[in-house]
């Protein structure tokens, strides 16, 4: 049985930092695509950082030089570094692994980023 475990959620105030986990199981986690998504209410999921079994990355401009994706093929877990946080990052964050026509997703993380 597949399972993503996301943790490092909560409320940080604007200019702060947090530090998203997901812990997979279930899956050959190096062969996967790994991604964190969000999704803010009204709002469609959005892709916020995802890194390949290669290591290479990718974000939206939104993110970039403010978040940081990073896996440990070891631990079958991939983080999140987010920095300089806004308030329109807050959403809900979800985990994503993907390989050929597979995709798993988590639960999901809430961000709040308020004073």
């Amino acid at each position: 049985q597949v399972q993503l475990v996301e943790s490092g959620g909560g409320l940080v105030q604007p200019g702060g930092s947090l530090r998203l986990s997901c812990a997979a199981s279930g899956i050959t986690f190096k062969v996967y695509t790994m991604g964190w998504y969000r999704q803010a209410p009204g709002k469609q999921r959005e892709l916020v950082a995802s890194i390949r079994s290669d290591g290479s990355t990718n974000y939206p401009d939104s993110v970039k030089g403010r978040f940081t994706i990073s896996r440990d093929n070891t631990k079958n877990t991939v983080f999140l570094q987010m920095n300089s946080l806004k308030p329109v990052d807050t959403a809900r964050y979800f985990c994503n692994a993907a390989f050929s026509t597979l995709s798993y997703w988590g639960q999901g993380t809430q961000v709040t980023v308020s004073s």
